[in-house]
Order: structure tokens, then sequence, then C-alpha cells
């Protein structure tokens, strides 16, 4: 296969180095507005073809990877489509539920490949964090913590919950096997960059009888990747910097004991802490190689449209919540339309350039 990249800033470039090493591409070509970053491109990225706008490149691909800002994922991934194309778009998949629907139709009319870079759903730790979850171990799940935090980077386009909480939301989404039904949001913009730097929210998941949070920030002075589920039985911790041991079963909880004494109903549990072996891999690598066995193969790809659709509904929703401050339905809340950013940076502005190529 021949694979474009569009768009080769920081993650696009990560994709070009994969995908130069994974099984079943022969050609791996670079597609960027900026003239300088295509000469850079040319210069070190041995075997890479570079174009600057992706209708010059679709007769040179097979399938195309979209690593731009989220605002242009729907008309650079329609236009592939529409030319017979594969396609992975990173998240958020769209910055509207219409949109994701529009490029999931077109797909499946034209019998193509579309996928979304939902990576931690292609990560190893997270694929035995949901093994456990299933087998039972952590007994009846109480509830999931999420936290995302960082200083910094502000983007040009999108708030901190667009930007950081696609992620947890494809995760916790692929831990309970489904989407929630509810979404509570508070938010604040510190800064005054015209978008909230700091959010939490709270997914109601109805069918499981779980609730689960998650906190994302621009504004903290530590980073922080971590998922934390608690069951009846243990506890489980997700520590994506960690060194080694990134995830910890931990079996400590609190017992109810209803017919003892008022003052010694509960009693509390501490056991081992296990670390299970994991033989892990680079997820962006596992998911580029799994992208490319779909196109070549036709199968359904993990993280494909509709699970990129359920994201984008929970970000809408969320939307709404830190709006009005309310509790909203995903199923029933309305789209938030999208708040563009003022002040875009140079980046995003050369990158406009693609959509008006398109």
């Amino acid at each position: 296969m021949r694979v474009g990249v569009v768009g080769c800033g920081y993650w696009g470039s990560k994709h070009l180095r994969v995908l130069q090493q994974t099984a079943g591409v022969g050609e791996v070509v670079a597609i960027d507005p900026r003239p300088e970053r295509r000469a850079e491109l040319a210069t070190a990225a041995n075997g890479v073809s570079a174009y600057a706008r992706l209708r010059d490149a679709l007769g040179h691909v097979d399938a195309v990877v979209i690593a731009t800002p989220p605002r242009h994922h729907v008309g650079l991934a329609h236009q592939a489509l529409c030319a017979g194309k594969h396609v992975m778009v990173e998240k958020p998949m769209t910055m509207t539920s219409a949109g994701a629907r529009r490029l999931i139709q077109e797909a499946a009319e034209r019998h193509l490949t579309l996928m979304v870079g939902h990576t931690f759903e292609h990560n190893a730790v997270v694929w035995k964090l949901r093994e456990v979850i299933e087998s039972g171990e952590l007994g009846e799940i109480y509830y999931i913590d999420t936290a995302r935090l960082n200083l910094g980077a502000y983007q040009s386009d999108v708030n901190v919950v667009w930007d950081l909480a696609p992620h947890d939301i494809s995760i916790i989404n692929y831990l309970l096997g489904g989407a929630p039904e509810s979404v509570e949001a508070w938010g604040a913009d510190h800064v005054r960059s015209h978008r909230e730097d700091v959010a939490h929210l709270r997914l109601g998941y109805g069918d499981r009888g779980v609730q689960a949070q998650v906190h994302v920030s621009w504004l903290d002075p530590c980073k922080v990747r971590r998922v934390t589920v608690v069951g009846s039985r243990r506890m489980a911790v997700f520590d994506d910097l960690a060194d080694q041991e990134r995830l910890r079963i931990y079996d400590k909880g609190v017992v109810y004991e209803p017919h003892g004494p008022s003052r010694a109903r509960l009693s509390y549990r501490y056991g081992a802490i296990t670390a299970p072996f994991i033989e892990m891999t680079e997820p962006l690598g596992v998911q580029d190689q799994h992208f490319v066995e779909c196109c070549l193969s036709g199968r359904r790809p993990r993280s494909d449209g509709q699970s990129g659709l359920a994201v984008v509904q929970v970000l809408e929703a969320a939307d709404e919540a830190l709006r009005h401050g309310t509790r909203v339905r995903v199923a029933d809340g309305e789209p938030a339309p999208f708040r563009a950013a003022t002040n875009g940076a140079q980046s995003t502005a050369l990158l406009d350039l693609l959509a008006r190529g398109a």
C-alpha cells in the first residue's frame, strides 16, 4: 500500500516514522502546506515524497492518515473517501456528530476503511486492564477515575476537553464496552485564552451502573496520565508515565457488615499489590499496522467510525453541560456549535491552506 500522512507536525511526523516500518506499506507520502517542512522531510525522511495539498497527492496513495487540526478533519477525510481512499482520522474524529455520520456513511457506501486514531484502544496495558475487568477479578466496578494533566500545550482551535478528554473517553468506553448515557461538566478559562483550560467531566454509564470521572488540564504543575478502576474486590491503576509496572492491581477494599455493631460495620482490607507481565509494544505502531491490515483485508477496525462518533457525541454533550451547568443526556443533547478560535497560531493558519485546497 501507499499511505499519505496529511499534516506533518508533531503527531503526523510520528505516523511518518511508524508507517515507514509497517508491514504492507510500500511507500509513504507526506502532505503538508509548509514548503520548509516539505524540504525537511525530503532531506531527513528516506523514501518520502511530499505534496502541498491532498488533492495533488490522491493519485499517489491508496490510503491517508489525517493528522491536522480537528476542524479540517471532515473536509479532508470526505475528499479522500470520495476519491476512493481508505482513511484514518486522528482524534477527535470530527467537531460535530453530523460530520462523523457523514464520513461513516461515505465510507460504508464506498466499502472503504474508516478508522479513528484512538491510540489507547491499541495499547497493551489497556487491553490487559479490560481483560482484568471482564474476568471479574476486581468484582463489581464501583467507579472509574482518570486524570490527564500537564502544563500546556494550549491549542488554538479547541478547548482542553476536546484536546485531551477523547483519550480517556475512548479508554473508558473500551473498558466498559459501551458509551455513557449522560454527561455533567465543570470547567474554567483561567488564563483568559477564550477556551476552558481545566475541566472535570462525570460520565454516567447507566447500563453498567458505573460513574466515571475525567479530569483534564493544561494548567497543572505535574504531568499525569492515570486511569484508576475501583471495584468491590480489588482496585487497578494504569499509570502511563511509569517506567515499569504500568498496571498495578491492589488487593484493597472496604467491607460493609450490616449486622455488626454500629461503630464497626466497616472493615478495611489490605492485601498484596501485583503487577501482571505485559509485553510492551508501541501503541501507535500497533494502531497503524492494524489500519493497514484492515485496508487490505476489509476487516472492521477496532476503533472504527462508530467508535469515533461515540466520543464526539460525549464531547458535544460536555459542551452543552459546560455552557448550561446541567446534566445532559448524550442521546438527547443538542449538538453544541463549535466556537472557533480568534487567535490561531501560525501553524494553524498554514494548515488552513489544506482545507482551501480541498
